[in-house]
């Protein structure tokens, strides 16, 4: 019975990695349908987050029939609760690169804005996608060093999205109406997009240290780890 339930488990990593794979190819290719204007890759986003929810959907039944069957402790619970947070974390941002590949849709086959704004956002995908590829490494590797700099280049987004505040309301950059609304949605969705991945490290952090302590607690939200 051990050895089945260590393979479950092994296999539960395995998807979450699969998972986190579909996710980051989502965020990049959702990015270049942005900057890009291209409907096709788009297309491809939204299409491609019916899986990503199927993972999830998967994912959770797993660790929910872990739970009932094999009753883990320790480790073994730590593994299986992470893994389910991981899953909807992941979930989020294929939801988030959703919505980004929806605003290049819709202004198909014009930019969703143009000038500095534009500028400010190409430059937000592409930290977007650098997160979330660091973040299937992490998963892939547990190498702490790669989720100390996720939160580090989190910054880069934080940064944007002040940056964008200055552009609509310092600097009244002239943007059409429709403009305003897709670089506000825009600059939020890209912007929580590495708030996940941080969210995703901090969880990451904890699944291999097993360490609780004040510094973890606070960057989990100031969350238990059952919560």
């Amino acid at each position: 019975m051990r050895k089945i339930f260590q393979q479950e488990l092994a296999d539960l990593g395995d998807d979450i990695y699969a998972m986190s794979l579909k996710v980051a190819e989502a965020v990049r290719v959702a990015g270049e349908a942005l900057r890009e204007a291209d409907i096709e890759k788009a297309e491809r986003v939204i299409d491609a987050d019916n899986r990503i929810d199927e993972y999830e959907d998967s994912i959770e039944a797993m660790c929910l029939s872990l739970l009932a069957r094999q009753q883990p402790v320790a480790t073994d619970l730590r593994l299986v609760v992470s893994a389910m947070r991981l899953s909807a974390t992941l979930e989020r941002m294929g939801d988030l690169a959703r919505h980004v590949a929806y605003s290049a849709r819709t202004r198909y086959p014009e930019h969703v804005c143009g000038g500095p704004m534009f500028e400010l956002l190409s430059d937000m995908t592409h930290y977007a996608t650098e997160v979330a590829e660091d973040l299937t490494r992490l998963l892939d590797t547990h190498d702490l060093e790669i989720a100390e700099g996720i939160r580090r280049k989190d910054d880069n987004l934080d940064n944007a999205l002040k940056r964008s505040f200055e552009l609509l309301n310092v600097e009244q950059v002239e943007l059409k109406r429709h403009e305003v609304v897709n670089s506000v949605l825009l600059t939020r969705f890209l912007e929580r997009l590495g708030d996940h991945c941080v969210s995703g490290a901090n969880r990451l952090e904890y699944l291999v240290t097993g360490d609780l302590d004040s510094s973890v607690t606070e960057r989990l939200g100031g969350e238990s780890f059952v919560d």
